[in-house]
């Protein structure tokens, strides 16, 4: 075993070694049976923890120990430690991350900033706080092996507190590599078209190192400086925020890589600056330099202590290079942040630890990006809102509910549940009181408050924006229509009936044109809710009767048509309003609409049937009943009323696609009269058939062009 932390800990001394080899002990005695979500030993997590804490940040042997102990007493806090093994620091650090391990935004109940308080409170010694940031990269490395819920829930905790956190402290590299993973799991596609074009880009960033350093590498040598070169990428992260605050294409981003010069020389900062404003003036004397985008944090280094020189120039091929010049010690200060002013190695003066804890926990406890925070003028737009087309919120009780980017406290109220959603009257967010339509953001704690008398409206449609909200919202407030115009039919009935009254067909119609109902339903509402005057129908029924009709075909002629055992060339005249009448209707095979190419089939018992020309029965009928066809056209005047026609969908397996549909058909001048879904599990693909009321052919045409072009339609054909 000696030899194994040996291997894996080379770097310490051999008190050092020792130290954590006591620790490893405990831990491998008391985490002999756990397992990790993946059946792997649980040991092999401190163990990766360990590993990053000493190589990735340069911590000491005793925060190492600390790790292994940490995990041992986790599980199982009767667990006894010699007294006196370790020293006080360390079990300083295990009294923190075990306190740490206790606490989660669940039962804290804690938006981000107030977690974090929690978590630096608990940290007397702030290296706690480095090694739960070591912890959660282990954890983000292998976040595969979780289970969907658990992995959402600790990539929310990486967003909202460690990524930060990691920020804070300098600790630049954990940091972008923490927002790269959490890139890949919030968007996943945008993630792999960056990743892609960065690897199928990379030789040409090669070539253009070598070509940009071949016409310096003798001044360089000339003058004695040792450097080394190094082609820094940013991440896919980055250049997403990049591509988006400028609007650009990945192709437009100048910046996608810097060449850094490391030069290798004394610590000694008159030499070191000396020597990059040498490197510097090298480079601009070769290559045109945007003086705009100069940054000098050598003359004046950023509060965390980074210094580099950053230029960019324009190579003789016209791109633009990022060029950033510092020495050895600047680069592992620009590594490792605040945490390179602990190594390994241990801290020589007690001093200068007591100076570094200092600052660690001035930059902990300082709000991200506030006036007081340390660090406030290195984040410039570094720490973006990170992507996300989903925003993860609490309930009260601590509950993780995952909503599409936008939702609103309404939306929340539907995803707790429909009858929650039907009654909600408004919301509280982190305790303060808010109305129905505030949008939510990830982290947020929210409340409902509803009320009993409350019923949905046309404008909750307006900012919902989950699929279930809207669909539960339209289902509830057709339910009330449905039921209002139920009762105004049962009223008109009634009222007709005292008149000695009836109402036909053409009337309703010209009574719906007059009073501008778009379908009957909603005449029908408007008695029942009260808003029309149901005495109104008997004064337009009295004014109709005084009128004379005209009748586009006569009922005689009709009649003489019908009776008629072959075909004549007299035409047949048809508008809308006459549908309903006894002498011909629309053949419900093919649901002809104004504007079709239509002929009549004369049949024994119910007058003449309408077809439309493409109707699946014309071919058939058409060659075996000549006799019986009846020459039809259409009146010149553009029908006042609907027909009523069928559709057939076959879209992806999209949740979205049902509402996208019913918003176009509603976006027209037309109304759905049934719509009927069925999954097709095996092809992945609804089945959605509907019938829809239209005026004419054209606007049907409008309907189903703007359907068919909906991504994930299939295919649409009438019916």
């Amino acid at each position: 075993m000696k030899e194994y932390i040996e291997n894996l800990f080379p770097r310490y001394d051999e008190a050092g070694k020792d130290i954590i080899l006591k620790a490893y002990e405990i831990a491998a005695e008391a985490l002999k049976e756990q397992k990790r979500s993946n059946g792997n030993p649980f040991i092999e997590h401190p163990v990766a923890v360990a590993k990053i804490a000493c190589d990735e940040i340069g911590l000491s042997a005793e925060c190492i120990a600390a790790v292994f102990l940490h995990e041992a007493t986790r599980f199982f806090p009767e667990i006894e430690i010699p007294k006196g093994a370790f020293g006080q620091d360390v079990m300083t650090m295990v009294d923190g991350l075990n306190k740490i391990s206790t606490i989660n935004p669940k039962d804290t109940r804690l938006e981000a900033e107030n977690y974090k308080k929690l978590i630096v409170s608990y940290s007397k010694d702030p290296r706690v706080t480095v090694l739960k940031i070591a912890d959660r990269l282990e954890v983000m490395r292998s976040l595969d092996m979780f289970p969907k819920l658990s992995r959402e829930r600790k990539v929310l905790e990486t967003m909202m507190l460690y990524i930060p956190l990691a920020h804070q402290l300098g600790l630049y590299n954990i940091k972008s590599e923490m927002e790269d993973i959490y890139f890949r799991h919030a968007d996943p596609e945008q993630y792999r078209a960056i990743t892609n074009k960065l690897k199928s880009t990379e030789r040409d960033r090669q070539k253009l190192m070598t070509q940009f350093i071949e016409p310096l590498k003798q001044k360089l040598s000339d003058e004695g400086i040792s450097y080394k070169l190094k082609v820094r990428t940013k991440t896919a992260l980055s250049i997403y925020k990049k591509m988006q605050k400028q609007k650009v294409s990945f192709e437009g981003v100048f910046d996608v890589f810097a060449i850094r010069f490391i030069i290798d020389c004394e610590e000694d900062r008159e030499t070191e600056h000396a020597l990059c404003w040498k490197v510097f003036s090298y480079v601009t004397e070769e290559y045109e330099s945007d003086t705009k985008r100069l940054r000098d944090w050598i003359s004046n280094p950023k509060p965390n202590g980074y210094e580099s020189l950053h230029i960019t120039v324009k190579n003789r091929e016209g791109s633009y290079l990022e060029v950033q010049i510092r020495t050895k010690r600047m680069d592992d200060m620009a590594e490792s942040g605040l945490a390179s002013h602990w190594s390994y190695k241990g801290i020589r003066h007690e001093a200068t630890l007591d100076k570094w804890l200092t600052a660690v926990r001035k930059a902990l406890e300082s709000p991200l990006g506030s006036d007081t925070d340390p660090m406030a003028s290195y984040y410039e737009d570094d720490l973006m809102e990170l992507p996300s087309k989903e925003i993860f919120v609490f309930t009260p009780s601590g509950e993780l509910r995952k909503l599409p980017a936008g939702a609103t406290v309404l939306d929340f109220a539907f995803d707790i549940h429909s009858g929650l959603g039907i009654k909600c009257t408004g919301g509280k967010i982190n305790g303060k009181a808010v109305p129905i339509k505030e949008k939510l953001k990830t982290g947020d704690i929210v409340e409902i408050m509803s009320g009993k008398n409350q019923k949905p409206s046309a404008d909750w449609l307006n900012f919902v924006v989950t699929n279930k909200a809207r669909t539960k919202i339209k289902q509830k407030m057709s339910e009330a229509e449905f039921q209002k115009a139920a009762d105004g039919k049962e009223i008109l009935s009634r009222r007709l009936k005292n008149w000695k009254m009836e109402v036909d067909d053409e009337t309703m119609a010209a009574l719906l044109k007059k009073y501008q109902f778009k379908t009957l339903n909603a005449f029908y509402a408007a008695i029942g809710d009260e808003t029309f005057d149901v005495a109104t129908v008997k004064t337009f029924i009295q004014e109709m009767a005084n009128q004379t009709t005209e009748v586009t075909v006569p009922d005689s002629k009709v009649k003489s048509d019908i009776g008629s055992s072959k075909g004549n060339d007299d035409i047949l005249v048809i508008d809308a309003k006459n549908v309903r009448g006894i002498d011909y209707r629309m053949a419900r095979c093919c649901n002809p609409v104004f504007g079709d190419d239509v002929f009549g089939f004369v049949t024994r018992t119910e007058g003449i049937k309408i077809h439309r020309m493409s109707c699946p029965n014309a071919a058939r009928l058409l060659e075996m009943y000549p006799y019986r066809i009846q020459k039809v056209k259409w009146s010149e005047t553009p029908s006042s009323g609907n027909f009523q026609t069928g559709l057939r969908v076959v879209a992806a397996l999209e949740p979205s696609v049902i509402n996208e549909i019913m918003d176009v058909v509603n976006s027209f001048r037309a109304s759905i009269r049934m719509f009927n879904v069925s999954e097709n599990d095996r092809q992945g693909t609804y089945d959605i058939t509907m019938k829809i009321a239209v005026p004419s052919n054209l606007e049907l045409d409008k309907v189903i062009s703007m359907i068919r072009n909906k991504k994930n339609v299939l295919k649409i054909n009438r019916m």
